[in-house]
């Protein structure tokens, strides 16, 4: 499955919108099998606060584990984003650039 994250707009900022994009998103991983890999598109997307990236990702990490691929993630704001989140949740994003 692929998630084109501009879709959701080219800013993505506050936890408020990352929660409502991740509970509209929701219904859309219903037929994700269990050995399907979730691909995460950040083409497009300028700016990506760690409060939205929390909501999304965050839990999309917790359902899927390694299973969640991070793709086109060279713009520094989501570069910068990512880092947090990793350090600030104790885990590792699979980045493949």
């Amino acid at each position: 499955m692929n998630i084109q994250l501009s879709k959701f707009g080219t800013t993505l900022t506050s936890r408020q919108l990352g929660k409502e994009a991740y509970n509209a998103f929701l219904p859309s991983l219903n037929d994700v099998k269990e050995t399907e890999n979730i691909f995460v598109d950040f083409s497009g997307v300028n700016t990506f606060s760690p409060s939205w990236g929390d909501e999304f990702l965050t839990n999309l990490v917790k359902k899927y584990n390694n299973r969640l691929i991070i793709l086109n993630s060279n713009n520094l704001s989501v570069k910068s984003t990512l880092k947090l989140l990793e350090d600030i949740n104790k885990f590792k994003f699979n980045i493949e650039n």
